[in-house]
């Protein structure tokens, strides 16, 4: 079952699509990324992982750092999963503009080192 991961594998997975989808429209103007339903589409799905990991940190972990707002990623993610027909482009610019930054500069302090490979090959 998915949701024995662990917090620590969620915050992981919240920051990497965070990452990735701020990699994705990096140097966009925002009339580009409206006009390209390929990157459009690719951030929204880093959104919704970003989302479903939030949904999945323990409450605990949650209560522990209100710095993050937990409710209002699920949301996000719920809107796009489910009101994909509302979307609203201007709205995700600025998610990727002002939300993921600080969202990746918070979970940057929470998430834990990932340990070493056991196997770094030759």
């Amino acid at each position: 079952m998915r949701h024995e991961r662990g917090d620590a594998a969620f915050l992981w997975d919240m920051l990497e699509s965070a990452q990735s989808a701020l990699n994705m429209v990096n140097g966009l103007e925002f009339e580009r990324y409206a006009g390209d339903r390929r990157t459009r589409r690719a951030v929204e799905r880093e959104i919704e992982i970003i989302g479903e990991a939030a949904r999945c940190v323990s409450a605990d972990f949650k209560a522990a750092h209100t710095e993050i707002p937990w409710d209002k990623i699920v949301r996000q993610r719920h809107k796009l999963a489910h009101d994909y027909a509302d979307i609203q482009d201007e709205i995700i610019w600025r998610v990727l503009q002002i939300h993921l930054p600080a969202l990746v500069s918070s979970l940057q302090g929470l998430v834990p080192k990932p340990p070493p490979d056991p196997d770094p090959g030759p």
